[in-house]
């Protein structure tokens, strides 16, 4: 019986999770360095333009030596920053587990249509607009054709990954409220984030990649988000250790 106590014990002690301060650092964190560190990389080496001008930006594509690499780097940074998303999910689980758990399957779906996302954008898209560009004659109407249809695809899965993240925020927003685990202005920020990237989402479905309400909407989104990752980790680094709270006075 003992034994079977001395299990029983370790096993509790595996399930529980991660002390609250630790995962609402490392939360913050992973969200501000993926978000920071792509918006860096984006600047210096993605092309930019009319992004609905098609001959035009897919000649900037073509160009482009850095594309691949840039968008690999895109990829990874953000799964970084949505991996900060699902360290908080585990964070809240234990005050609204129901809440928490549908927000990280919101997260995880969101994380798998990023994937195809860059896969077409990055990849597909870039050998069809190199294929057009050096293309003659009537291959070239045809292979342009082809790189239209792609982008077209491109502008489907951007559609939805904005609204699954969206959801994600919602979601973990209402979480973060009824827990009360960490302030309530960050669940606030989530929710305004989940509303407008919701937008975004539907913006994109609708009339593509640009829209000066579009553009207005990404700005509000980014800079909500930006607030909430520094709040987070402010937030946890300001928070007392566990044995600091068992001391007391």
């Amino acid at each position: 019986m003992g034994a079977m106590r001395g299990s029983r014990g370790a096993e509790e002690v595996a399930s529980e999770p991660p002390p609250l301060r630790a995962a609402v650092t490392l939360s913050g964190a992973l969200m501000l360095v993926g978000l920071v560190v792509n918006a860096v990389q984006r600047g210096i080496f993605h092309p930019s333009g009319e992004e609905d001008h098609h001959e035009a930006i897919f000649a900037e594509y073509a160009a482009s030596q850095g594309w691949v690499a840039t968008h690999f780097a895109e990829f990874i940074l953000v799964l970084v920053a949505l991996a900060g998303l699902l360290v908080l999910c585990n964070a809240l689980r234990p005050g609204t587990p129901c809440l928490a758990l549908l927000a990280t399957g919101a997260v995880i779906a969101t994380g798998a249509v990023w994937a195809v996302l860059q896969a077409v954008d990055g990849v597909t898209l870039k050998q069809a607009v190199d294929a057009w560009a050096t293309a003659s004659g009537p291959d070239k109407a045809a292979l342009f054709a082809d790189a239209e249809a792609i982008r077209w695809a491109e502008w489907g899965l951007q559609s939805y990954f904005r609204l699954l993240l969206g959801m994600a925020f919602l979601l973990l927003g209402v979480a973060t409220v009824v827990s009360r685990v960490i302030p309530r202005w960050l669940g606030v920020l989530l929710l305004l984030g989940g509303l407008l990237s919701l937008l975004v989402g539907f913006s994109v479905g609708y009339e593509g990649l640009e829209s000066t309400v579009q553009d207005a909407l990404v700005i509000a989104f980014q800079l909500v988000v930006l607030a909430f990752a520094v709040g987070l980790l402010a937030v946890g680094l300001r928070m007392r250790p566990p044995s600091s709270r068992e001391a007391g006075p």
